[in-house]
């Protein structure tokens, strides 16, 4: 039987095991230590962020950014649809209520024109959002200017959910570090990975000693353990902080490997009746996190759910874009504005394994299944 091609794997390179072996031979094993400090610094040093604390994942770092802008219990929060659930599952932790936002066409992220005309129409009864929270989808950029444009109209907090970006572009600049906070993942599925980690970067140094503070159970300066504030067991440990130093090292190495693969993806599978891929905005560069595609089933001859189960047979996992926030039962009740747009992608898109250790091999046994597929299916046209 072959192997099977996962959707996105760890890719572990040189400089993770050494840094591991320091904090090992020096005993530096706690949830602080001097590894921490440093992927701090060099996090900022790579993306441009002022200030950066590292935690145990990036929905743990969300949670931590709502409540550094004032996020309580009752307020309504404006967030991308078309993401998966930790992007909305930390404003229900403060007992805020998330309004959706569609998709735009042209980068699959916040529709902004949507996001303008909501804010006005809060506007105009006086209920305003307590914040945004953009997501930066599939390794792609949001349209940010526009949408950061018209918070700071309102003077609404914005927040960056760049979990799926890092090492993308937009006009030369790291998106997560345009609003007030960003956030970024290292689960074990990201383009670097830290096995579960993640971080929260702002230029605004006191938020970020702010999260520190929380994400270390809000422990007040005392001999004794003493605390005024709840907090919460978020720091990420020195041990793991190690291996996401090695991690970026080697970041463009894995966005170069990435792209690879939707280059060779979109070359191969680009002209099939009904195949259209994710496209790249022309305001910054894209890393193809996940090559992600749609398929129109009556030019392509089947649709997305069969093409999925039909690698699945093959041992080549395959998965649907993410399912709208708008349509999971756990936020059935959440107002949504629009939503066609990413009821459609969700519909007819299929993420396809795009690791950055995918060999040529790997790639062409997807794309000679996709191809069956539609040899098949296309007599039925």
């Amino acid at each position: 039987m072959d192997k099977s091609i996962l959707l996105s794997t760890p890719h572990m390179g040189d400089r993770e095991l050494e840094f591991v072996k320091v904090a090992f031979d020096t005993n530096w094993i706690a949830p602080v230590g001097p590894h921490i400090d440093a992927f701090e610094q060099e996090f900022c040093q790579v993306t441009g962020a002022g200030h950066a604390a590292a935690v145990s994942s990036g929905t743990a770092a969300l949670h931590l950014a709502l409540q550094l802008v004032g996020v309580e219990y009752g307020d309504e929060v404006f967030c991308s649809t078309l993401t998966f659930a930790a992007t909305a599952n930390p404003i229900t932790y403060l007992g805020a209520k998330p309004v959706f936002i569609d998709s735009d066409r042209n980068t699959w992220n916040m529709n902004s024109d949507l996001l303008r005309e909501a804010l006005l129409n809060r506007a105009r009864i006086g209920k305003l959002p307590k914040a945004v929270v953009v997501v930066h989808l599939y390794g792609q950029s949001a349209d940010i200017d526009p949408i950061l444009e018209v918070c700071n109209h309102y003077e609404i907090p914005l927040i960056e959910d760049a979990a799926e970006s890092l090492g993308a572009t937009y006009k030369g600049r790291s998106p997560g570090t345009f609003g007030r906070i960003g956030i970024y993942s290292f689960n074990g599925n990201k383009i670097i990975t830290t096995s579960g980690g993640g971080m929260l970067v702002s230029d605004e140094p006191q938020l970020v000693a702010k999260a520190r503070f929380l994400a270390t159970q809000a422990r007040d300066p005392a001999p004794h353990y003493q605390h005024s504030q709840i907090g919460y067991n978020y720091r990420l440990s020195n041990v793991l902080a190690g291996i996401g130093r090695g991690q970026l090292r080697v970041l463009s190495d894995r966005v170069a490997a990435r792209r690879r693969n939707f280059e060779i993806y979109a070359s191969a599978l680009g002209n099939l009746p009904g195949v259209e891929f994710m496209p790249e905005a022309t305001f910054g560069r894209a890393t193809r996190w996940l090559t992600c595609l749609t398929i129109d089933p009556e030019a392509f001859g089947a649709d997305r759910e069969q093409i999925r189960v039909a690698l699945a047979e093959q041992q080549i996992e395959a998965r649907p874009v993410w399912k709208p926030l708008h349509l999971q039962p756990v936020f059935a009740e959440c107002e949504c504005i629009g939503g066609a747009v990413a009821e459609d992608l969700f519909a007819h898109g299929l993420c396809l394994p795009s690791g950055s250790n995918l060999t040529i091999e790997d790639l062409e046994r997807v794309i000679g299944a996709i191809s069956v597929v539609h040899q098949k299916n296309s007599s039925n046209i």
